[in-house]
């Protein structure tokens, strides 16, 4: 019996699609098999809806196949891999380098045998809508912030007197929105941590920023907020 594939797996496989510039690997490939034995271990799929051949060498190829035949510089002919794989595909795509720590996520979540819930996705304008928010998007906010960290930087810069505004273009919630924006701003790391690893971050790593500039610093190719200022 055949079982679809869930967002989270063709992530992991696309992952090692892109750092092998979007070409497609042999069943016999080295990545291939360790992607093949950390899918048959992760609990994803129930153990009962399985079949000798689930998530098997030869079914991870074809989807680095079903991945590298969908890229837009393709010129051959493409293999049907399904609109999941086109989704995933896309965000590789639109942001390449965010969706590696992304994939890192999923793949640490694999191994150390956590429950991964199948993402139940279904086409626009069918049922009710998109399912998302869970582990995907859990994994990615927990592995780039530290609460104790936020709430030091916020604090010293209320304690220094300098207030809570924007680094990169002054913006502040609390002028702006009275009480209800009074203590409220995002912390970004300078460094971003998809291109440090891991570190033992400073307070002088963090900076200020308002909800546009963060996401701005962040959009690839990634910027400082000093870089950024300078375009704004």
């Amino acid at each position: 019996m055949s079982v679809d594939w869930t967002y989270e797996e063709v992530v992991v496989v696309a992952d090692v699609v892109q750092q092998h510039g979007w070409r497609s690997l042999r069943r016999d490939d080295t990545e291939v098999t360790r992607l093949s034995e950390l899918l048959r271990a992760a609990k994803v799929h129930p153990v009962d809806s399985r079949d000798d051949k689930f998530r098997n060498p030869a079914g991870v190829a074809r989807k680095t196949a079903d991945l590298a035949t969908a890229h837009p510089d393709y010129e051959g002919k493409t293999t049907r891999g399904g609109s999941m794989t086109l989704q995933v595909l896309e965000a590789f795509l639109d942001d390449p380098e965010g969706m590696r720590p992304i994939a890192a996520s999923i793949r640490e979540a694999l191994r150390s045998g956590q429950q991964v819930e199948v993402n139940e996705l279904v086409p626009p304008g069918e049922g009710d809508g998109l399912r998302e928010g869970r582990l995907l998007l859990a994994l990615h906010v927990k592995r780039e912030r530290n609460r104790a960290l936020r709430t030091a930087r916020i604090n010293g810069a209320l304690a220094s007197g300098m207030g809570l505004a924007c680094e990169v273009c002054g913006f502040d919630f609390e002028k702006k929105y009275g009480a209800r924006g009074a203590g409220y701003i995002e912390v970004h790391h300078t460094l971003p941590l998809h291109v440090s690893g891991e570190v033992k971050t400073k307070l002088e790593d963090l900076a200020l920023l308002c909800a546009n500039c963060h996401r701005m610093a962040h959009r690839a190719p990634w910027v400082t907020p000093r870089q950024l200022g300078r375009v704004s």
